[in-house]
């Protein structure tokens, strides 16, 4: 409640036209997924899942799509407990959006979607990680710069806030105009900067949403070509990019990649961040391109051509995942 208060006292202070505290906690809701059997994420995000979202169209929530991918079962909960179904609408790879249909009205006033480029450091804004008051928190954003996950995603510009706030999947960030500017994805340990001691979390950037919105909508995926994805995961040690993990039966398992091969370029490029590796594999054309990876395992050089897939058939098809 304190942190609502601080956050409105912000922007009353500005002369900001804003909406309503009800409104805008109105818009927060809590989400549940039951992950269909055999689901390939399942291993590492479990077979039950929480977070929240938030309310963007009368009937679409936006949330962080781990929290909903390969789900048999939704469920989306309002301020004062109420709960109706939804399905997963859309899960964009490429930012990490869930967005959710309810199949019955839910009520709240939806968010505005806010300028999340706008964000400068040290910036006020409040994360609600579950509907009332009580979920509200206030924060500081204290970074902005990219981001670069081991399973091949990257954000050019994620927001990180400071302190930390538990629970932030799907969370919404919300900024003292009470418009969404993020929605939570992770908790780090260096939320001010790479080196840092300062735990916090990273959330996506609204703005990616903007342009994809009604494609998402209309379709259940943005527009345009898939990016090619190779089904591995790699972490940056000492200036060496090592296999950590490959998806069972994925591209990269089937080109015979094996876990601690370093990967040293793509082609003839050389590769030694996550982000140099993904815009190499990403600029060689749409999801089908074959992408030739030069490995080292052990002490030998190794050339494996890996036909990269649209991320989407590697569990049928569905958009689920």
């Amino acid at each position: 409640m304190r942190a609502l208060a601080a956050i409105l006292a912000l922007a009353a202070s500005a002369a900001i036209a804003q909406p309503t505290p009800e409104q805008t906690l109105s818009a927060v809701v809590g989400v549940s997924a039951k992950i269909q059997q055999g689901a390939r994420s399942a291993a590492t995000l479990g077979m039950q899942r929480r977070g929240s979202g938030a309310l963007i169209r009368d009937d679409y929530v936006l949330t962080i799509g781990y929290l909903v991918m390969e789900a048999e079962a939704i469920e989306v909960a309002g301020e004062g407990g109420r709960t109706v179904p939804a399905t997963l609408a859309a899960f964009d790879h490429a930012s990490g959006f869930g967005l959710l249909k309810l199949l019955a009205p839910l009520g709240g006033t939806p968010l505005a979607l806010g300028d999340s480029a706008a964000l400068v450091e040290r910036e006020p804004a409040m994360v609600v990680n579950s509907p009332g008051r009580e979920g509200a928190n206030l924060v500081y954003v204290v970074s902005r710069r990219p981001f670069s996950g081991s399973w091949e995603y990257h954000l050019d510009s994620a927001i990180f806030t400071y302190p930390a706030v538990p629970e932030w999947s799907g969370a919404p960030l919300i900024s003292a105009k009470g418009e969404l500017v993020g929605i939570g994805s992770l908790i780090v340990a260096d939320a001010g900067g790479a080196g840092t001691q300062s735990p916090g979390n990273m959330f996506v950037p609204i703005d990616l949403l903007k342009p994809i919105l009604r494609d998402l909508i209309a379709n259940g995926r943005r527009g345009g070509p898939a990016r090619p994805w190779l089904g591995l995961n790699a972490e940056e040690v000492r200036g060496r990019l090592f296999v950590s993990r490959l998806s069972p039966e994925g591209p990269a398992d089937r080109a015979g990649l094996q876990a601690n091969d370093i990967v040293l370029a793509v082609g003839s490029d050389e590769v030694t961040t996550l982000g140099e590796f993904y815009r190499r594999i990403w600029s060689r054309g749409a999801a089908g391109v074959a992408v030739p990876l030069k490995i080292l395992r052990g002490a030998q050089i190794k050339d494996v051509t890996v036909q990269s897939v649209d991320r989407a058939q590697y569990s049928g098809g569905s958009k689920a995942y």
